[in-house]
């Protein structure tokens, strides 16, 4: 991926988790869109982690219920990272997984 990607998905990203951010309870970025840019980079890195972890089982590409909860965890545990900017509840990250999983389906953020 070169550079340009790589900005493009985070801005993406970013806005993605702006957008959840607005419809879903329990999840709350703060710090507007650096906030956002910042928790969408600790998402990806922990995503990559689980994903490098647990398999491509969970990766975005082949969601089921496993990548599903998968998902919810890894958003749950970024508010542990940047407790100043991204505050989420277990509801709240369940809804936003299931949330960021159908924007995902219809405005995919992996460039191809």
């Amino acid at each position: 991926m070169n550079w340009v990607g790589a900005i493009v998905r985070f801005v993406v990203s970013a806005l993605v988790l702006i957008v959840v951010s607005w419809l879903s309870p329990g999840f709350v970025v703060k710090g507007g869109f650096v906030g956002a840019l910042i928790a969408a980079a600790v998402i990806a890195i922990l995503g990559y982690i689980a994903e490098a972890l647990l398999g491509d089982r969970i990766s975005p590409q082949s969601r089921g219920i496993v990548g599903f909860i998968a998902a919810a965890v890894v958003i749950y545990l970024a508010q542990f990272i940047i407790p100043g900017l991204l505050s989420v509840s277990l509801l709240g990250a369940l809804i936003s997984a299931f949330v960021i999983g159908l924007i995902d389906a219809v405005v995919p953020t992996v460039l191809r």
